[in-house]
């Protein structure tokens, strides 16, 4: 009995120092933050590079970068459910469907310190939005479309999440930035971030709407899925394209001059100063923070010209 009582206290000392020693761990582990995007894209690379490089000057922190396994709503919502249960102490996100995400998004900014990217939630309780005025980009893609079709045009837009932000704002600047012109932006149809879908949404079009003389890629994958659909049909260089962003077949045809130009962003921007941004607002610094809550980093015009020094750009920040 003794042998048993004995035992019993060992195992018990056992687990209360592992207990000590897991709080011990536990307290010395360095915080987290995190940068969570919407779906899996080769456009989250550079923000990939841009964490990279925040964690080398943030060696008090652990920095990381999130892709859901698929682009919804509730798939999002749970992976920063479990980043909150984890410990993390910031989230950066790029949200799904801001508007139908509110309570969601709440949630976790009452938990950890919330910002966003990309795609703006200003109904929510985040601390503050960085990255593109979406609205400014949308009349740049009209500028693009103004010199490529100085007579006019019918143009169709492609695009992965209608009902986000960044969609929206880019469709309405678009559309204010082409007012009184002879170019008009007269759908845009949504794929939900699948590629496949992307482009057959173009193949769809080019057979339902032959009078279409301008396509519009609004997200990353859009514009080289807008190229391979009529590369295939045997009609580039008949529409005009008007890209966003910096695929490398979007490069490409800028570069051939299938695509008249491209709206550049710099999601490295948004994830490298993102995250210092976070770190410094965790240990009490609110200074980078703007009266209005937001932080813009300006988009550019790419064209033909500019591809390659643009390009070699890209792979220095990539460290390549």
């Amino acid at each position: 009995m003794k042998s048993l009582i004995r035992s019993a206290s060992v195992a018990a000392t056992a687990l209360l120092l592992g207990l000590s020693a897991t709080a011990i761990a536990r307290a010395d582990d360095k915080p987290t933050l995190a940068f969570v995007v919407n779906g899996a894209s080769d456009f989250w690379k550079a923000a990939e590079a841009g964490v990279k490089k925040a964690q080398g000057e943030l060696p008090g922190y652990t920095l990381e970068l999130k892709y859901p396994e698929q682009s919804s709503v509730a798939i999002q919502q749970r992976l920063m459910d479990d980043l909150v249960t984890a410990g993390v102490k910031g989230i950066m996100v790029s949200a799904v469907d801001p508007k139908t995400s509110t309570d969601g998004l709440n949630k976790i900014a009452s938990e950890t310190a919330l910002f966003t990217t990309d795609s703006d939630a200003p109904q929510t309780k985040r601390v503050a939005y960085i990255g593109s005025s979406n609205v400014d980009a949308g009349k740049q893609a009209a500028e693009i479309a103004k010199k490529a079709m100085p007579n006019g045009g019918k143009c169709l837009g492609f695009v992965g999440l209608l009902g986000a932000d960044n969609a929206k704002e880019r469709i309405q600047g678009m559309k204010d930035g082409l007012a009184g012109t002879k170019i008009e932006l007269v759908d845009v149809r949504g794929d939900d971030i699948d590629q496949a879908r992307a482009k057959k949404n173009v193949e769809d079009a080019l057979v339902a709407s032959p009078d279409v003389t301008c396509m519009v890629g609004f997200y990353s994958y859009n514009t080289p899925r807008i190229y391979e659909a009529l590369r295939d049909a045997g009609k580039l260089g008949s529409i005009t394209v008007v890209g966003f962003d910096d695929d490398p077949i979007t490069l490409g045809g800028v570069k051939e001059g299938t695509i008249a130009a491209t709206v550049v962003q710099q999601p490295f921007e948004w994830a490298y100063q993102g995250m210092k941004l976070m770190a410094a607002y965790l240990k009490g610094d609110k200074s980078g923070i703007p009266a209005g809550n937001l932080i813009i980093i300006p988009t550019k015009i790419i064209g033909k010209d500019d591809v390659d020094a643009y390009a070699a750009n890209l792979k220095a920040m990539a460290g390549k």
